[in-house]
Parts: structure tokens; C-alpha cells; sequence
């Protein structure tokens, strides 16, 4: 493709949901609860785990950590999103884009590393009791997590430096968020290596990580059916919230970038990276709240004080 005559975009237009104001108003209402109760599930989260000394173990920190990042996945979201439905107008400026693109890179990524890291917590945990203190240190705790965010940091965000992609006229994007596979439709050159890149880098962060999550689980349904029913349901108890969270967290994330990236000029990958970015990063706290009786004792504790 000839680029030489075509201009180059210096702002990108968002198109959103609707264009109907009346609509756009509802959807701020909805949006701003949504992202007051994400906002709100996740520093509590946060409150009860550095305030309750009992939640003081590899779980619950790797639980803070998860929050951390939920909150910076939705907040690089959200505040532009209600911009735009009150202004009824989605310019985004290169610079801005950019950002958002980079965080949401950075943080989606490492989280499917953290998910992984918390199955294998869990498997020490369950399938190796004696061995946990030691397998689970505080100090190996710390040096997996620096691991997890320099090995997202190497794999996302490296790659991206070395190949940029100039973006062309006309600079509309069918989607309400600078996603990689919407954005580079805009790209002037051919983007069928930018693809092959993609398409390596999702299987690195995604399908391997969740590979191992499903042996770490196999690991543990074959020492939990050795246990006697009475410390079954205790041990089952641990694992439901993380199971939820992944199964949400990587069934979207491989449907929506094993999918053709040709489908991101519809609806299709709209909707995905609305769960993926906005529904999970508030689903995520409230899951483990409600089904983790360690956090729920721990929220009556503080709560009792009010």
C-alpha cells in the first residue's frame, strides 16, 4: 500500500457506544456506578487485607496486588469514557492513547502471570502443606512478583518500542478505548506481521500461563479427593474465587485475541474488551468478598467497628 499521499493521523475519534444523548446520559449513570463500586470493592480489598493482621499470607498479598492492578486497568478507562458521554465527542490524542495502551498492556499482562502465580500458592498450599512455609517464603513471595512484572514488562512492552506503527486517515475507530487490535486497523502499512506478533505474544501470555493453571488444578483436585470429606470442602473452599476469576479473566482474553482481528471493526470486540477492561476489574473483589470466608470475617471485623 502506497502511504507517500496519505496524511497522518495526529488524534483519534472514538466512536463509542451510540451518538443518541439521551442514551449517552443513561449510560453515564450506569458506567459512573459501575465505576464507583469497582473503585470502592477494590481499596477495600486493599483496607482489609494491610489492616487485618490474619490476612497477612502469600494469598491475600497476591490478592493486593491483583486489586492494584484491577484498579489501574479500569481507571485508564473509565474517566475518558464518562468524558465522552457527556461531551458526545471521543477525540483522544495520539499521546493519551498511547498511554492508556501501555498500561492496559502492562497490567492485563502481568495479571495473567499474578493469576498463574496465585494457582501455583494454591498448589503448594494443598498438594505440598509441609514444604509451603518454605516454598511460600515472604522472600520468594517478593522475588516472583518482581519476576511476574519484569518478565510482562519484557514481553509486552519491549516488543512495542522496537516497531512503531504509523496511523492514517481516516482516524475513526469503532470501539470507546485504544485497544491494540482496533487501533492498528488504522495503521498505514501492512499490518499482517504487526498480527504475527500479536498472535505470539497472546500464546506466550495466555495460553501457557492458563496451561498452567489448569495442571496446578489438576494437581489439586487429585490431592483434595485424597483428603476426607470433612477438610474437602475447606480446601475447595480456597480455590472457588480464584477458579471464577480466571475462568473470566482468560476466557475473554482468548476469545477476544484468537479471534480474527478483522472482527474489531464491528461490535464484536467492543463488548469483549468491555468485560475484559470494565465488568472483570469489578466483578473480580466482589467474587472473592462474597466467597472467601477469611474476607468476609475480615469485613464484619471492621465493619462492627462503625
Amino acid at each position: 500500500m502506497d502511504t507517500k499521499n496519505r496524511t497522518l493521523a495526529t488524534e483519534l475519534i472514538l466512536l463509542g457506544f451510540t451518538k443518541d444523548q439521551r442514551t449517552n446520559i443513561v449510560l453515564f449513570v450506569v458506567f459512573l456506578l459501575i465505576y464507583l463500586v469497582s473503585i470502592n470493592a477494590n481499596c477495600l480489598i486493599l483496607c482489609l487485607v494491610l489492616t487485618n493482621a490474619h490476612l497477612h499470607i502469600p494469598m491475600y498479598f497476591f490478592l493486593c496486588i491483583l486489586s492494584f492492578m484491577d484498579l489501574c486497568i479500569i481507571s485508564s478507562v473509565m474517566p475518558k469514557l464518562l468524558v465522552d458521554f457527556i461531551s458526545g465527542q471521543g477525540i483522544i490524542s495520539l499521546a493519551a492513547c498511547t498511554i492508556q495502551f501501555y498500561i492496559i498492556l502492562l497490567m492485563g499482562g502481568t495479571e495473567c502471570l499474578l493469576l498463574t502465580l496465585m494457582a501455583y500458592d494454591r498448589y503448594a498450599a494443598i498438594c505440598r502443606p509441609l514444604h509451603y512455609p518454605v516454598l511460600m517464603s515472604w522472600r520468594n513471595c517478593y522475588q516472583l512478583t518482581a519476576f511476574v512484572w519484569i518478565v510482562s514488562f519484557i514481553i509486552f512492552i519491549l516488543p512495542s518500542f522496537g516497531s512503531s506503527v504509523r496511523l492514517c486517515y481516516p482516524n475513526l475507530i469503532n470501539h470507546f478505548m485504544c485497544e491494540v487490535l482496533a487501533v492498528i486497523q488504522l495503521a498505514c502499512e501492512d499490518i499482517r506481521s504487526s498480527e504475527v506478533v500479536i498472535l505470539i505474544t497472546c500464546f506466550l501470555a495466555l495460553f501457557v500461563p492458563f496451561l498452567l493453571v489448569i495442571v496446578s488444578y489438576i494437581c489439586i483436585l487429585y490431592s483434595v479427593l485424597k483428603i476426607k470429606s470433612a477438610g474437602r470442602a475447606k480446601a475447595f473452599s480456597t480455590c472457588t474465587s480464584h477458579v471464577t476469576v480466571v475462568v473470566l479473566f482468560f476466557g475473554t482474553a482468548i476469545v477476544m485475541y484468537f479471534g480474527p482481528s478483522t472482527k474489531y471493526s464491528t461490535n464484536y470486540g467492543k463488548y469483549l474488551s468491555l468485560f475484559s477492561n470494565i465488568i472483570c476489574p469489578t466483578l473480580n473483589p466482589l467474587i472473592y468478598c462474597l466467597n472467601n470466608n477469611d474476607v468476609k470475617m475480615a469485613q464484619r471485623k471492621i465493619f462492627s467497628k462503625f
